[in-house]
């Protein structure tokens, strides 16, 4: 009988255009997302929200195949992570806002686990994100009758693998091109500036992953012509993490750009729907000559490697 379980933990995507409203009830739901204190006053705008976005966020999962990339990619991860690790390890995933959700996930797992190891696909650690994704499953486990030890992981993005899968992807997009001509943006996802102002540490993260990045490409030789850090998936009037996204292509002088989507782990909508599409219009727009974007890691072998190290440290 396995005695241990590794479980990466996602937000979720819609597996078709049905789930999309059911992906965002449960995201604005969430008071990780939605923090103000009366939870009346959450239903409320949460609900407002859902109504405002529904149909314009079906049209974006539409113009994708009709679901998020998110979870095809997750369960080929897991797969591959499956046969990296000892066989009498499960590995398995759970989402927040779709299926497969954490509840489902212990239901299927053995009574005798001794440790559930969590690692949420997240590089860098927010409350709107990891914390929100960790206390879920920790909920879930309390009111199951599965007793095993759960340990786990706030954040990963110093993990030298982990770094080597990114630039991989960065080698791959450009295909063999001049680094020098081009300018690159790391694109993290954005956040709301009063949750920053209220403690939580992802944007420290996020800069100094871009400047370990950025060492680490001048180091393999890979010398852009400059980096840049901006963030993308703005959503309402109040003050968010700048610069935007869009600001920063405004900005640019050189014509030039390859985009990778430094929060992501896993393509989704805001990487190949946002980056890839949306972006790429106002870029187009601005005159820009060549406007590349590098996938996430995905179900690369150097990620699973990483992954491995991580699981092999937290035990």
């Amino acid at each position: 009988m396995k005695k241990e379980a590794i479980i990466l933990l996602n937000m979720g995507g819609p597996n078709n255009l049905e789930e999309v409203e059911l992906f965002l009830k449960n995201m604005f739901a969430d008071e990780n997302i939605l923090t103000m204190k009366s939870s009346l006053l959450r239903k409320f705008i949460g609900s407002m929200i859902v109504f405002n976005r529904v149909e314009a966020a079906q049209e974006t999962y539409r113009a994708l195949g009709g679901k998020s990339p998110l979870v095809g990619y997750t369960k080929e991860l897991v797969e591959k992570l499956q046969k990296e690790v000892p066989n009498d390890v499960i590995v398995d995933f759970a989402m927040r806002y779709t299926p497969p959700f954490a509840q489902d996930v212990i239901k299927k797992l053995p009574q005798d686990l001794e440790h559930i190891y969590l690692i949420p696909l997240y590089p860098h650690y927010s409350t709107t994100t990891t914390k929100s994704s960790l206390e879920d499953f920790e909920k879930k486990h309390f009111f199951s009758k599965n007793e095993a030890v759960l340990v786990e992981i706030k954040h990963f993005f110093e993990n030298k693998t982990y770094n080597e899968a990114i630039i991989q992807r960065i080698e791959e997009v450009m295909q063999g091109e001049r680094y020098e001509e081009y300018d690159i943006i790391f694109s993290a996802h954005g956040l709301p500036q009063k949750i920053v102002d209220s403690g939580d540490v992802y944007q420290k993260h996020i800069v100094k992953h871009t400047t370990i990045l950025e060492k680490r490409l001048k180091q393999k030789g890979i010398n852009f012509s400059s980096t840049h850090l901006a963030y993308q998936s703005r959503l309402g009037p109040m003050k968010w993490l700048e610069p935007s996204l869009e600001q920063k292509l405004q900005e640019l002088r050189n014509k030039n750009v390859v985009i990778f989507p430094l929060a992501f782990t896993i393509d989704n909508s805001e990487t190949e729907y946002e980056l890839h599409i949306e972006y790429k219009e106002i870029a187009q727009k601005l005159g820009f000559k060549n406007y590349k974007v590098a996938k996430a890691p995905n179900d690369s072998e150097l990620f699973v490697k990483a992954l491995v190290e991580i699981y092999q440290k937290m035990r």
